[in-house]
């Protein structure tokens, strides 16, 4: 089957979508839940396939464990699947409404975006995420995974689309592209048969996907997330977060990439957060005045800080100043997710005010920036763009809206 096929029948399959009333979408989230749960031992069997070969490859360890699906990794895409048929449905939702003098009645309403394009890496559990948001929002998915994962992505496809049928609901509402990069171009090109392109993966892949298509693009950005600790932060408190947000889980976009330390406190907070990254197994990859402190501290070079780790290397200098840390992530910053640790409510304001990112975080860790930890649920990434949606893309922002005009006769 051609790509062409492929999105005409998504064509298809979204204007059933459409007009389904939440307890029938609600329905088909549980049976394809159901039916991942039953083949998990497939999945399971074609991931490892997917796994050897990347090994195999010479992959990092990074990519290897965003590609890697376990026992408890697949159970956390089924219970995504049944969380979502408990969130509201945002289809047919009133944004705003009014009454003219005339009578005449106007209503901006959600309605589904139609056909969603999806071109990610690595990730086989983005396959369950995107087809699930996808469906609750009235959306028909294409999604184009990776080559790495292409057994896993198979194999949760073919779950999901036996969950679709199982409730009497087109298979092709969720379909996996296959193909080489020919076909990631006709996806691009596709205006008219797709309505938006959602790149997730790294910044050659999305700016790829921004600078090529021809389709609308949600940009989902990569992660080059920043930690300032300010001269009156808790110390204590600085170093647990900074731990949390690069060790929980490194090879995440919302984990942390660059330490930033005021130089005020630097000689008593440096040698502690040093020996706690070393005990954590972090390699720091420092500035002279970081390497100062530790003869482990790896030399930094200028391209160390305009990037994604995705790992156990943490970027760290040291800045004489607030003014100082906010220039530096202004420099470097890719728009997704900037904390500060502070108790000085002044330098928490300004931070707020003068960071451009769509998050923004004072005394906590950045790994919270996730959709499922806002309460949204399951999401499709974190768009980083200034139009139609920012942070964490749930339900609500996979919808656009239409105008309604109910009127009674009335001519202008």
């Amino acid at each position: 089957m051609t790509f062409a096929d492929q999105a005409l029948l998504a064509k298809d399959a979204s204007r059933t979508l459409a007009t389904l009333n939440r307890a029938t979408k609600d329905a088909a989230l549980h049976a394809m839940a159901d039916a991942l749960a039953a083949a998990a031992s497939v999945v399971l069997e074609a991931n490892a396939r997917d796994v050897a070969a990347a090994r195999a490859s010479g992959t990092s360890d990074s990519l290897v464990d965003r590609l890697t699906l376990t026992p408890a990794r697949i159970a956390g895409m089924v219970d995504g699947l049944r969380s979502l048929a408990g969130l509201p449905d945002p289809v047919g939702d009133v944004v705003r409404g009014w009454t003219n003098a005339n009578g005449v009645r106007v209503r901006q309403v959600r309605v589904p975006l139609g056909v969603v394009g999806i071109i990610y890496e690595a990730r086989p559990n983005v396959t369950a995420d995107a087809g699930g948001i996808c469906l609750k929002s009235g959306n028909a998915a294409l999604l184009r995974g990776s080559s790495s994962a292409i057994n896993s992505n198979l194999a949760v496809t073919a779950a999901l689309q036996d969950g679709l049928a199982a409730v009497a609901l087109p298979r092709e509402a969720v379909q996996l592209v296959e193909g080489g990069r020919e076909v990631t171009a006709e996806m691009m090109a596709a205006r008219g048969l797709v309505d938006v392109l959602i790149p997730r993966g790294g910044a050659g892949l999305i700016n790829a996907v921004v600078e090529g298509s021809k389709v609308p693009v949600i940009e989902t950005g990569t992660g080059n997330c920043h930690l300032y600790v300010d001269a009156s932060a808790d110390q204590e408190m600085a170093i647990q977060i900074m731990l949390n947000a690069k060790v929980q889980r490194p090879s995440v976009c919302n984990s942390l990439e660059t330490l930033l330390v005021h130089a005020e406190i630097a000689p008593v907070f440096m040698p502690k957060a040093l020996a706690a990254l070393a005990a954590a197994e972090v390699t720091v990859h420092g500035t002279p005045a970081v390497v100062a402190y530790s003869d482990i501290v790896v030399p930094a070079d200028e391209a160390e800080f305009e990037g994604e780790y995705l790992s156990l290397d943490l970027a760290c200098d040291i800045v004489d100043s607030i003014d100082s840390a906010l220039a530096h992530i202004r420099r470097y910053t890719t728009g997704h997710s900037e904390t500060i640790i502070t108790d000085d409510r002044r330098a928490a304001e300004r931070f707020v005010a003068e960071v451009d990112a769509a998050a923004v975080l004072v005394n906590a860790s950045s790994r919270f920036v996730d959709g499922g930890e806002f309460g949204f649920g399951a999401e499709i990434g974190i768009s980083t763009q200034k139009l139609h949606a920012r942070g964490p893309m749930a339900l609500p922002e996979m919808t656009s809206t239409k105008y309604v005009i109910d009127g009674a006769g009335q001519i202008r």
